[in-house]
């Protein structure tokens, strides 16, 4: 029979952007792949590629009690149904309750994919301080028997993660990000003309989209001849997701151009000279691990999953989090001198050759399914 592999995800275009790589590897490898998420308009494609979905509600916001308790339900009833070899939960509320409900039903080879810690660890106040209690004893009842694979994207999320569990000696995985395919964001030149910055998101507070609108305020007054882009869309499922009346003052205001959601990143990258992602906390950043595939200099806050995702002083620079001066000052730096704009952006190609090559990350994971299903 064939070894049957089940992601849980929290939504279906994550999974294509992040997963469906390694899940198309390891249907090739002979996996049978199922796939249990919240559809929003993938599934079609999906199952054309030869995965088999299992549309599931999955509330990416806080939730309550009686929702949560349904997906830990339905969950419970998926793992009894499909009795798959492995699950691999990525995402907060998948990896929290697939986990738990692996222990219900005894499902023995889960992998657990902690790419970030997520919004309720950025956020600040007393709520956020009681929801990281609950989610921290959450995390203990799902993950902290030691028996699942624990998959970090980087070494910050991985040190916090074993303190949180309560288990400084827990081994965990390093898998840094989910690649990029080299291929489809190929290397170019810098383009002619005025400068033109990008940042690429979900138009999340969490993100930086604020300081991103300062700063290109900051460099405006000062007179500096540069075109500010965002592009992404807002993500109202998301607790940060900025609101319409502050999207509807920035639109207004003028000081950036808003594009909306990109298909064709890399083109996107090729036309700009600077990638900008002030966010306050990441996994490992895809967007600026594609930027650097392209050959493009990258400012980025000092922070887990950004920082990791550059070589500060010779693919980007750094700035401080929630501080839009900094990252003023940052973007001012990196923008002064055109050679070195090309220097940092070919550095970047290396860097991402060496380091994000999507096929590295497919081959590990792979590795991993392996060796669990023959254990």
């Amino acid at each position: 029979m064939r070894k049957s592999l089940l992601f849980v995800v929290n939504v279906d275009w994550f999974f294509v952007s992040h997963r469906l790589p390694i899940a198309i590897e390891a249907m090739q490898h002979g996996y049978e792949v199922h796939l249990a998420t919240q559809m929003t308009g993938q599934e079609e494609r999906l199952r054309e590629l030869g995965i088999i979905c299992h549309p599931m509600s999955i509330d990416r916001g806080y939730g309550g009690f009686l929702h949560i308790m349904h997906f830990l339900w339905s969950l419970c009833g998926l793992f009894r149904k499909t009795r798959p070899d492995i699950v691999h939960l990525v995402s907060i509320k998948p990896v929290i309750f697939g986990g738990i409900a692996a222990r219900l039903t005894g499902t023995k080879n889960v992998v657990a994919s902690i790419s970030g810690l997520g919004f309720v660890f950025i956020a600040k106040g007393l709520m956020a301080g009681l929801r990281r209690r609950l989610v921290q004893l959450l995390y203990r009842l799902s993950l902290g028997n030691g028996k699942a694979t624990i998959i970090v994207q980087n070494t910050s999320d991985r040190d916090d993660f074993k303190r949180m569990i309560g288990k400084p000696d827990m081994e965990t995985i390093l898998i840094r990000g989910s690649g990029v395919d080299l291929d489809q964001y190929p290397l170019t030149p810098l383009p002619e003309g005025p400068l033109r910055i990008v940042m690429a998101a979900r138009l999340l507070h969490d993100k930086g989209v604020v300081e991103y609108l300062s700063a290109a305020r900051i460099l405006r007054d000062k007179g500096l001849d540069i075109t500010f882009l965002l592009a992404g869309d807002v993500d109202p499922a998301n607790p940060a997701c900025i609101s319409q009346s502050e999207l509807t003052a920035m639109k207004e205001e003028g000081v950036v151009t808003f594009s909306g959601h990109v298909q064709d990143v890399a083109s996107l990258m090729a036309s700009c000279h600077l990638v900008v992602l002030p966010s306050y906390r990441e996994g490992l950043s895809k967007v600026l691990i594609e930027a650097a595939a392209c050959g493009r200099a990258i400012v980025t806050t000092d922070v887990p999953g950004c920082r990791d995702a550059i070589v500060s002083g010779e693919t980007g620079l750094l700035a401080e989090p929630r501080d839009a001066a900094s990252l003023a000052a940052a973007i001012e730096q990196a923008t002064g001198d055109r050679q070195r704009l090309e220097e940092m952006g070919k550095a970047g190609r290396r860097f991402a050759e060496a380091t994000f090559d999507v096929r590295q990350v497919v081959a590990r994971h792979l590795e991993i399914y392996d060796a669990l299903s023959t254990g």
